[in-house]
């Protein structure tokens, strides 16, 4: 018998073939990414955290091969009246399992979800109110529900603390309105579960699962260059798909789209790449030389490493930096190697080589804005170093997010990672082992603090894509000058 387990009715809610998959073709359904896995360990981390909450909690088994162990232990509990973590219950097809389910009163019971969050988000309500739900139907009297999350305002000061680190907030309302109708969904559920055909769904539908689907079939028979690709699209986007206008350039030219999406339509019927010489022009004489092209990386935890700091702030470890005096080009570069916090050592080193004049070109400004801010905040006696820095940054993404140069190739993004193979014919990320920001952070925490395998690898990997985010910087801003020669 097939049971419906609290995640796949979250997997039900976000999508019905997401749903069939999982039961019916499991071998196609992508695995997580390094990323995704980092993000579950960091919830799993604040999970063992909250234990210490309840220190005369039990226990019980997780594993999903032998539930039935978890099940029983479950209904032992119970009749003890014991606080308890991972409590399963069965009730006929279907299957939940609390985080932490403590006694209330004489004979009723309260949930405690807890999450990785900073808040609580609907999915998380919906979460509980199928637990709730089954709970009940097992016949078990649930009085009130809450989640446990961690506080955003807390900020390390030596040893932390559970009862510091998390909150908890009742959301027994949110749940009795979302346990409305459940009945109904979960009926809707099982039908599609025990088909042996896949439902039929239409990304024209509501689907806001995007591109990012983990059912390509969904998505394939859209061909290069769709309406899915406009900058903004949105509803436009689906309106279109709905009168089956699939290409960018069939869209009609009475179809009302914004000047960046009519820059986007010219270009696919024509082939060719839009520019605004005049825009580029203006954007390109306002930088200073000498040009210092510069790019952070950073990861960032649920659970604060070092005092000073909250849930989640990023943690700079590494920067890459190419400064253009002209008559060369010259390379620098910082990859922090201990366990200790990074961020001082961070940002003297970058004072050594960063200089007091010239033009600082990042791709996305307000990131590195940021990281700055929150150095000068932890280091006060680095404060008017950080403005004078801030002060002298220019964004590359503006002459692209204004389409003063937009190509086909960029399929409606202003990303780095897909302007800089539109720019120079060629992508050079492609060839990294390490090549995104996510994957960077996770490989970095794996190196550190996990004593990873291969951490020379590692390095060298880091090495070369932080300098790449640089140095592809370089040859855009040499590709926009040929484009308004001479420059």
């Amino acid at each position: 018998m097939a049971l419906l387990t609290k995640s796949k009715y979250i997997i039900g809610l976000q999508c019905p073939k997401y749903l069939w998959m999982m039961f019916h073709d499991l071998d196609k359904i992508p695995k997580f990414d390094l990323a995704t896995e980092f993000i579950i360990k960091q919830g799993n981390q604040i999970g063992q955290l909250a234990k210490k909450l309840f220190p005369n909690g039990v226990d019980l088994p997780e594993d999903n091969k032998d539930f039935k162990i978890n099940v029983q232990k479950t209904q032992e509990l119970l009749k003890q009246r014991k606080i308890i973590f991972e409590a399963g219950i069965i009730a006929g097809e279907l299957y939940a399992r609390a985080d932490i389910l403590v006694p209330a009163g004489k004979n009723e019971w309260d949930i405690i979800e807890v999450k990785g969050s900073t808040k609580v988000k609907d999915e998380h309500i919906q979460d509980v109110s199928f637990q709730k739900y089954v709970y009940e139907k097992a016949g078990l009297k649930i009085r009130k529900c809450f989640l446990l999350h961690v506080n955003n305002d807390f900020l390390k000061k030596g040893k932390i603390t559970p009862k510091d680190l998390l909150i908890q907030e009742e959301i027994t309302t949110e749940v009795s309105e979302a346990i409305y109708g459940i009945q109904e969904r979960i009926d809707g559920m099982m039908d599609i579960i025990n088909s042996e055909d896949a439902p039929v769904v239409s990304i024209g539908n509501g689907c806001n699962n995007g591109l990012e689907c983990v059912s390509e079939d969904c998505w394939n028979f859209l061909p290069e260059g769709h309406v899915f690709e406009l900058y903004y699209g949105g509803k436009k986007s689906l309106e279109l798909l709905e009168a089956e206008v699939y290409f960018i350039k069939d869209i009609p030219d009475d179809f009302k789209l914004s000047d960046k999406q009519e820059i986007q339509r010219k270009c696919a019927n024509t082939g060719k790449t839009h520019i605004n010489k005049e825009g580029i022009k203006k954007f390109l004489t306002s930088l200073e030389y000498p040009l210092h092209y510069l790019d952070f990386e950073t990861f960032n935890v649920a659970i604060p490493l070092f005092d000073g700091m909250k849930p989640y702030q990023q943690i700079p470890f590494q920067w890459s930096l190419h400064i253009d005096g002209r008559k060369q080009v010259t390379h620098f570069e910082y990859l922090a190697s201990s366990k200790d916090d990074p961020r001082e050592k961070f940002l003297l080193e970058l004072k050594k080589v960063l200089g007091s004049s010239g033009s600082i070109v990042v791709f996305n400004k307000s990131f590195e804005i940021g990281r700055l801010k929150e150095l000068a905040e932890a280091f006060p006696e680095h404060q008017k170093w950080a403005e004078a820095v801030i002060s002298r940054i220019v964004d590359l993404i503006v002459p692209f997010r204004n389409f003063h140069y937009y190509n086909p190739q960029q399929k409606g993004s202003c990303s780095i990672k897909d302007v800089l193979p539109a720019v120079i014919g060629d992508n050079p990320y492609k060839k990294l082992d390490i090549n995104n920001g996510g994957i960077a952070s996770v490989s970095y925490y794996e190196m550190i603090y996990n004593d990873a395998e291969d951490k020379d690898k590692i390095r060298e990997d880091l090495l070369k894509y932080c300098k790449l985010d640089t140095e592809a910087m370089v040859w855009i801003v040499e590709e926009l000058g040929k484009i308004i020669q001479p420059f």
